[in-house]
């Protein structure tokens, strides 16, 4: 039951970064016992404002309550102590240590000198019980699942005697299994008294899971209302401030020749261990053919050998019927490959040059861009200008730092520069990860344009609405190695995630 009065308060909370308002007088409620999500677009403010309620951020004007009282939250240390704990979206986990040493790490339990690891230990295990976690407190971190991880930083909080929880996107890296029992433990937490937050843009997970939801559009409140009496497409429309089809509008594919073909592609990691176990596939001209699979089982890899930046140890890549493996990243690019990068700042862009530079990272060395090694400045500009307005890019202007644009604005200059290259072959991996309704329309819409003029697109993403909504043909990857194919109308959520966690095969791949 829910109690009348609230447990935390955020009043009229105003944040400013350079140029711009981040949070803009935002008032929220929390009550005891309540699942309360927190809905916005990308560089709506959502994050900003939850990193002020647990001390990353000071606010600039406003106040904050918790249990009526006002309270000065200026560090996270402070934010455990009035009972506030927060999930990562980015774990803050050392891969080496046990689940035990992680949990405790900063707040160590001591038996006069020594480390008492046996309490803290059982301490752990029987959160673990009571919230359903089964977590193993002497497993090493690098040795569990990314779901299992998450129920550790969960841990993590509880044992700090958190009563109130932040989520931040806690769904991004799971599989619908792993979604189906972290809503299972919210259900609990919240049962046994935690009051919990949660961040997101996924509006299934807040018609399921919520009992409040408080819509936040360029960083202004717009409604706060009881789940039970909203819907989806009202959600997405207060959201993104216009109304969203979630269905992709395309026309059954029409594949052609086969345009990339990998046979028996295989890698091994430096520590030995094999993250691809000979691989086999083709995309045609004309086709998505989506990889569906849980993050961590040779996706980053697979594209990382697709594009040239790493070489396989065997095997053969070819792009109509010529061979290339091995060859360097710019040959794999100039083969007629181009690459959306799942990591957009790391691989995609330099954070700290200007949007024009950036929209002609792979092509300033060939004309018109550049002549007898010199850049053409004015070419490259109005390059710039063209893809901006093409792709409706959200920027102050050519001259602005890549790194002050949103996320969903990062990538769209990402997909204009690539898909502007005219490829044979487009691989977006993760295309629309951490972006929200509208920018996921545009993306979307982009990947099957370019299937309609004949290209071979690759999708490789977590997120199995994306993967069931927009390919044509679906494979599954498991332990580096295709273990299913499957048409998208033939198949399910179910049917997939039990070959995602490899306990299914399907198709014209098995286990070998």
């Amino acid at each position: 039951m829910i109690a009348a009065n609230p447990i935390v308060e955020l009043k009229s909370i105003t944040k400013r970064f350079p140029g711009v308002v981040a949070n803009d007088s935002i008032s929220l409620k929390l009550h005891k016992g309540e699942i309360h999500a927190l809905l916005g677009e990308n560089g709506a403010g959502k994050s900003t404002l939850m990193n002020i309620l647990f001390g990353l951020y000071q606010p600039d004007e406003g106040s904050i309550e918790i249990d009526g009282k006002p309270v000065n939250i200026d560090n996270p240390n402070k934010a455990i102590e009035y009972g506030i704990g927060m999930v990562h979206q980015h774990f803050k986990l050392v891969q080496p240590f046990t689940v035990t040493e992680n949990i405790i790490l900063g707040m160590e339990p001591k038996k006069g000198l020594s480390l008492d690891q046996k309490t803290a230990a059982n301490k752990i295990k029987e959160l673990s019980e009571q919230y359903g976690l089964k977590v193993d407190p002497n497993a090493k971190i690098q040795n569990i699942s990314v779901g299992m991880q998450q129920r550790v930083e969960i841990l993590k909080t509880l044992y700090r005697g958190a009563q109130i929880l932040i989520f931040d996107e806690p769904t991004a890296v799971l599989t619908p299994q792993e979604i189906t029992e972290l809503m299972e433990i919210m259900r609990r937490l919240v049962a046994e008294g935690k009051s919990i937050i949660l961040i997101t843009h996924k509006l299934k997970e807040i018609m399921h899971i919520s009992d409040t939801v408080t819509i936040i559009r360029r960083g202004k409140v717009i409604d706060t209302v009881k789940t039970s009496e909203s819907n989806p497409n009202l959600l997405a429309e207060k959201m993104v401030g216009r109304n969203v089809t979630f269905k992709v509008d395309k026309q059954p594919a029409a594949p052609g020749e086969t345009v990339l073909s990998l046979n028996d592609i295989r890698l091994m990691r430096k520590d030995g261990v094999s993250v691809l176990n000979g691989l086999n596939f083709d995309i045609k001209a004309g086709e998505i053919l989506g990889v569906a699979g849980v993050d961590g089982n040779g996706q980053t890899e697979l594209i990382e050998v697709i594009t040239g930046l790493r070489k396989a140890d065997q095997g053969s890549i070819k792009i109509h019927g010529k061979e290339i493996a091995g060859s360097t990243p710019r040959a794999f690019a100039e083969s007629g490959i181009a690459h959306i990068p799942e990591d957009r700042h790391k691989h995609g862009l330099v954070l700290d040059f200007s949007m024009s530079e950036n929209l002609v990272l792979e092509t300033y060395y060939k004309e018109p861009f550049s002549k007898r090694g010199f850049l053409n400045f004015d070419t490259i500009k109005k390059q710039a200008q063209r893809l901006i307005e093409e792709f409706d890019i959200r920027t102050p202007g050519i001259g602005t730092l890549a790194r002050s644009l949103s996320g969903g604005n990062q990538q769209k200059a990402i997909i204009a520069r690539e898909i502007d290259k005219n490829p044979d072959v487009l691989i977006a991996a993760q295309p629309t990860r951490g972006l929200d309704v509208g920018a996921i329309e545009f993306v979307q819409k982009q990947l099957i344009a370019q299937r309609d003029q004949g290209k071979a697109v690759l999708l490789i993403s977590f997120e199995l609405d994306e993967i069931m909504n927009v390919a044509d043909r679906i494979i599954v990857i498991y332990e580096g190695k295709i273990v299913g194919e499957v048409l998208p109308e033939h198949t399910n959520d179910q049917e997939l995630g039990l070959m995602m966690a490899g306990s299914l095969a399907v198709g014209g791949h098995g286990h070998e």
